[in-house]
C-alpha cells in the first residue's frame, strides 16, 4: 500500500527529527524540508497516472480541453502553494507563507476568468 509507505517514511522522518533536535536543533528545518520534498516528488510521479486517466476521459467524453487544462492548472497551483506555504510556516516564516497563498489566490482568479466569460456567454445565448 502506497499510503502505508508514505506514512512510515513520514513518521520515520519525524522520529529522526526528534532525535536530531537534541543534538543539532538548527538542522530540523532542513530535515523537515527534505522529507516533504521526497513525499512531494513521489506524489508527482503518481500524478502522472492520474493525468493519463484524465486525458482518456477527455477523449471519451466531449469535454473542451481548455476547461480540463484550466482545472488541472488550478489544482497544480493549490498543491504547490500548500506545499511551499507549509514549508515556510514550519521554518517560522508565516509572513512569506501568507504572500505565497495570496499570490496563488490571485493566480487562480486570473485562470478562472476565461471559464467565467464562456459561462456568461453561454447563458447570454440561452436567454
Amino acid at each position: 500500500m502506497e499510503v502505508l509507505k508514505i506514512a512510515a517514511f513520514a513518521v520515520g522522518g519525524v522520529l529522526l527529527a526528534l532525535m536530531l533536535k537534541q543534538i543539532r536543533p538548527e538542522y530540523n528545518v532542513f530535515l523537515s524540508m527534505a522529507v516533504c520534498i521526497c513525499i512531494f516528488m513521489y506524489l508527482l510521479a503518481r500524478l502522472q497516472t492520474v493525468l493519463g486517466y484524465l486525458k482518456q476521459l477527455e477523449a471519451q467524453v466531449s469535454i473542451d480541453g481548455v476547461y480540463l487544462d484550466t482545472i488541472l492548472k488550478m489544482l497544480g497551483i493549490t498543491y504547490i502553494t500548500q506545499f511551499a506555504s507549509d514549508l515556510c510556516k514550519d521554518a517560522g516564516y508565516s509572513a512569506i507563507a501568507g504572500q505565497i497563498e495570496l499570490f496563488a489566490r490571485v493566480s487562480i482568479l486570473f485562470l478562472s476568468f476565461p471559464v467565467l466569460l464562456a459561462l456568461v456567454e453561454m447563458i447570454g445565448e440561452v436567454l
